[in-house]
C-alpha cells in the first residue's frame, strides 16, 4: 500500500492532477464470492466501498450515497435502476427492498445483449469482464492509441457511439438468440451514455481514455489517473440528453 501511495504521489506531481484515493475508499479487488454485476460503474462503487465491498443487501439509501458519493450524480438519479431491480423481483437476499449485485445480471431485465465489456449469455456468462469482447470495444474507441494530437486521448461521443454500434452489431452477428427488443435497444445508448458522463472531462468536453482504461479493465475509479467527480450533481436529465446525442450520431 505504501509503494502504490507512493507511486500516486509521483503521478500527482508529474501530472499535476490529483492521484489520492479518497480514505476509506481505496481500491480493493472483490474477495472471492462477492457479488458482482454486469454494471462496471456498480462494481466499482462495490471495490472502493462506496458500496458493500461484498456487493450484497443493497438498499436505497446505500445505492443513493453511493452513486453520490463516487461519482456526484443526484442521489435520487438512478432511483429507476433500483426500482427496477425490486419491481422486476430481482432480489435473492429475502427482502423485497434489498438487492444484491449480481441480481442484477437476469437476463432482459436490466442486463441486455450487446455490452461494450460483457459476452452475451447465449454464450454462458453476461457477468463477468471478457477480454475478447472489451478488445473488440477497445479498438474501436482507439483506447490504446494516445500518439499524436492531445485530442487522441479523449474519447469524443460520436467515437463511443460508433463504438456501442459496433459492439451491437457483432453480437447480433454471432448471437442467433440476440434481442433487439425496443426496451434492448435503447438500453445500449443508455449505457454508453452512462459510462461517457460518469468519465467525462467536463473541462475538455470528452471522456479521457486514460480514465475509461482502468473504469472497465479493473473496474476502478481512475483517482491515480486523475479523475475527479463534478462539481455540479448529475441528473437524469444529464443521462437522457447524452443518450440523445449517442442516437444522434450516425453510424
Amino acid at each position: 500500500m505504501k509503494l502504490n501511495l507512493f507511486n500516486a504521489a509521483l503521478m500527482s506531481l508529474a501530472t499535476g492532477s490529483y492521484a489520492w484515493e479518497p480514505r476509506g475508499h481505496e481500491y480493493r479487488a472483490p474477495l472471492p464470492g462477492a457479488s458482482r454485476s454486469p454494471c462496471p460503474g456498480l462494481n466499482a462503487l462495490a471495490n472502493h466501498g462506496y458500496l458493500p465491498r461484498s456487493g450484497e443487501n443493497i438498499d436505497l439509501k446505500t445505492f443513493q450515497n453511493a452513486i453520490s458519493g463516487g461519482y456526484n450524480f443526484e442521489p435520487n438519479s438512478m432511483d429507476f435502476v433500483f426500482e427496477l431491480a425490486v419491481n422486476f423481483n430481482l432480489t435473492t437476499t429475502g427482502n423485497p427492498n434489498t438487492w444484491n449485485l449480481f441480481d442484477l445480471a437476469r437476463h432482459d431485465e436490466i442486463e441486455i445483449d450487446g455490452s461494450l465489456s460483457r459476452n452475451d449469455i447465449y454464450f454462458g456468462d453476461d457477468v463477468h469482464f471478457d477480454h475478447n469482447v472489451w478488445a473488440q470495444t477497445a479498438k474501436h474507441l482507439g483506447l490504446n492509441d494516445n500518439r499524436g494530437p492531445a485530442k487522441n486521448r479523449y474519447i469524443t461521443i460520436e467515437v463511443a457511439a460508433k463504438a456501442r454500434a459496433a459492439r451491437v452489431a457483432e453480437a447480433m452477428r454471432v448471437n442467433p438468440s440476440f434481442n433487439n427488443s425496443a426496451n434492448a435497444m435503447s438500453g445500449s445508448p443508455g449505457t454508453t451514455a452512462l459510462y461517457l458522463l460518469t468519465m467525462w472531462d467536463y473541462k475538455v468536453g470528452a471522456a479521457p481514455k486514460a480514465w475509461v482504461k482502468p473504469f472497465f479493465e479493473e473496474e476502478r475509479i481512475p483517482y491515480r489517473e486523475g479523475y475527479r467527480k463534478p462539481e455540479v450533481p448529475l441528473l437524469f436529465k444529464d443521462v437522457e440528453d447524452m443518450t440523445q446525442k449517442v442516437v444522434a450520431v450516425k453510424v
